[in-house]
């Protein structure tokens, strides 16, 4: 059967690891300290506030909280504050050039080839829907947002919750059965699976080590005959 919706996954999906953790984060980090000067703060503060209640033993808050980011950014945390902050600042350097989109070679015509079926396709990542938006407009092949006809991130919910899932398949407006989710992280898989949705694990060069449980398993987007 022809899924009348798919949804991607970025990291280690439609992009690799490297990109993410050699080229974005850095970029967040150096830059850090300058947005924050400047920057709406007031939900970054809210999250260390929770952080120092739930006893995590973040950095002290200061003006600008730059330790308290390069924490998060460490830790690799899903944190909806952060995500938000990276975002605005890979905007600024998506604009000026020294940032761009990277996706693997066989992403582009794997959605335009979709695209031309009439499948739904939309992305779900914990990076925010504009840093979403700016890498698959940026890429070397060109602007793939034409393909794209949305972007879920961590206001949607965590990646690893069945409700999460639920949401983005009333969003699409198709039943989770006709779905596919395509993601590099089996938790992910497993709760997309349990929200009725088909799903394959994609298996990247650079992607950490994931159990295959029952997922079928792709390394390209070629293998992947709709």
């Amino acid at each position: 059967m022809t899924p009348r919706g798919i949804l991607l996954d970025i990291e280690g999906t439609t992009t690799p690891v490297a990109f993410v953790y050699d080229v974005l984060f850095p970029f967040a980090r150096h830059h850090a300290a300058e947005y924050l000067r400047h920057g709406d703060l007031a939900d970054l503060k809210r999250e260390h506030d929770e952080d120092v209640r739930q006893g995590h033993d973040p950095p002290p808050w200061s003006t600008p909280p730059v330790a308290y980011v390069h924490w998060l950014i460490d830790q690799d945390r899903k944190s909806t504050a952060l995500k938000d902050i990276q975002g605005r600042i890979w905007l600024e350097g998506y604009q000026s050039g020294e940032l761009r989109g990277e996706v693997f070679a066989d992403v582009p015509p794997a959605l335009e080839r979709w695209h031309q079926k009439n499948i739904d396709i939309r992305i779900f990542s914990s990076g925010s829907k504009l840093a979403q938006r700016l890498l698959f407009s940026t890429t070397k092949s060109g602007d793939l947002t034409k393909f794209l006809n949305g972007y879920f991130d961590t206001t949607t919910g965590p990646k690893n919750d069945p409700a999460s899932y639920r949401t983005i398949a009333i969003a699409f407006g198709i039943p989770a059965s006709q779905m596919i989710f395509i993601s590099d992280v089996t938790r992910e898989l497993d709760a997309a699976r349990l929200a009725g949705m088909e799903t394959m694990l994609c298996l990247r060069p650079g992607n950490h080590p994931q159990p295959l449980g029952d997922h079928p398993a792709v390394t390209s987007f070629q293998d992947i005959t709709i």
